[in-house]
């Protein structure tokens, strides 16, 4: 298993397509949410090439090296390249066994799931965190999956807590939400959307840090 880190209370996603949509270069919202005291950012870019994605991902290392760990959404391939610290994958993505001989026992390793029986199959994985959601419905990524609200949320957290495993929580999370769901027992509330802070991706980060202590 990874060696343990101090995990923060709120993990970012950096979404390529989110930022494009906003008309926001990623590069700027990068550089405000590690001003802000971002610590733990994921790189998502689903509609870029692998080397659109590679560009993004080493830069996104490059800035936050000493201030923040950096994650690859799905692909194990492009963080071993860039020297991410790890990997997030989902339910049809890279089985966590294969990302972690890809990457090695330090490598974080990150599972979406989306029930309470996923995350029970989960559990035994050599995974360092699982993330349930969507928590609420949310405008950021397109996904089949219906809320699952609170109560799952809470029910998650309990059946990850004999096995010492973080959950962060994920889906339509807002600073106006974030203590609902801080208080289900997560340890990070993730958010993507909300942190794009309407062309003030700084501000939004701060508040959103604010809520979820």
């Amino acid at each position: 298993m990874p060696v343990p880190f101090a995990w923060p209370t709120v993990y970012a996603i950096l979404d390529a397509d989110g930022c494009r949509q906003r008309r926001l270069a990623a590069r700027d919202v990068l550089a405000a949410w590690l001003g802000a005291g971002i610590s733990l950012l994921q790189v998502r870019g689903k509609a870029l090439s692998t080397r659109e994605l590679v560009d993004l991902s080493a830069l996104a290392v490059t800035l936050s090296r000493g201030r923040a760990r950096i994650i690859i959404n799905d692909r194990a391939d492009v963080a071993k390249v860039v020297g991410a610290d790890g990997v997030h994958v989902g339910q049809d993505d890279l089985p966590p066994e294969a990302a972690r001989a890809l990457l090695g026992p330090d490598a974080i390793i990150g599972l979406s799931t989306h029930s309470r029986a996923q995350a029970q199959a989960a559990l035994p994985s050599p995974i360092s965190y699982l993330a349930i959601g969507p928590v609420f419905q949310t405008g950021s990524k397109v996904s089949d999956y219906k809320a699952l609200g609170t109560g799952v949320v809470a029910d998650v957290c309990a059946l990850a807590r004999p096995h010492a495993l973080p959950v962060v929580a994920i889906g339509g999370i807002t600073a106006e939400t974030a203590a609902s769901v801080r208080a289900c027992g997560v340890t990070a509330v993730c958010a993507s959307g909300a942190l794009m802070g309407d062309g003030h991706p700084g501000t939004a980060a701060a508040g959103l840090l604010d809520a979820s202590r």
